[in-house]
């Protein structure tokens, strides 16, 4: 910016010292009534630089009528300031945007046998989890459709051999209609739609679905 504001005041200082009517050297000389008319222009347009220069003082605004006359004039070559733009540093690659699903948690979380379907359970749309997981051993729920727990299984049952099923198949029961739910530290044989609040034993949370 400091080079474009030297180069208007070299403009300003050439047009108000220069004297009208002087032709560069080896410049091919024209008519006289060319001349005078070319000269009586520039003198015109020099007499109204300086007019304002000398009636400028410290007035911003006559200031301003000199550099909008200069910058007007044809012969004056303007050049736009080049400022570097952060707007492509700003702009995210298209391959780097990772569009992530909206996903919404069962309220209330049901638990049921193989009959009841699963999904995102509602008051309206009783559905079971299926994305169940335990705050207290921060292991995911698994189920299994028409089974139940062979009532003696105990805590380190499980903690020994979840979630590998063919260890888990040692007291699973075959029983139409019921699902056997468990984690590494808690188990649930289901019949029927239950909603998991009436069960406080239970740690389960529904760990969210995706729509």
């Amino acid at each position: 910016m400091a080079d474009d504001l030297d180069r208007l005041l070299d403009e300003v200082e050439r047009r108000l010292c220069r004297l009208p009517g002087r032709e560069a050297a080896g410049g091919h000389r024209r008519g006289d009534g060319e001349e005078q008319e070319e000269a009586a222009a520039a003198a015109a347009k020099e007499g109204r630089s300086a007019k304002l220069l000398m009636s400028a003082g410290s007035s911003e605004e006559n200031i301003d009528d000199i550099i909008d006359e200069i910058c007007n004039d044809s012969s004056f070559t303007k050049t736009p300031l080049k400022l570097k733009s952060n707007s492509a540093s700003l702009r995210p690659e298209s391959n780097s945007v990772v569009v992530q699903a909206h996903r919404k948690r069962c309220c209330p979380v049901y638990l049921g046998g193989s009959s009841s379907p699963y999904g995102i359970g509602t008051n309206i749309s009783k559905r079971t989890c299926d994305q169940l997981r335990c705050t207290a051993c921060d292991f995911r729920v698994s189920l299994f459709n028409d089974y139940i727990w062979d009532q003696s299984c105990d805590y380190l049952f499980f903690r020994n051999n979840m979630p590998e099923l063919s260890k888990l198949r040692a007291k699973m029961i075959k029983k139409k209609g019921a699902r056997a739910y468990a984690c590494q530290c808690s188990w649930r044989s289901i019949d029927e739609l239950t909603d998991l609040q009436t069960d406080q034993q239970l740690r389960w949370v529904c760990g969210k679905h995706a729509e």
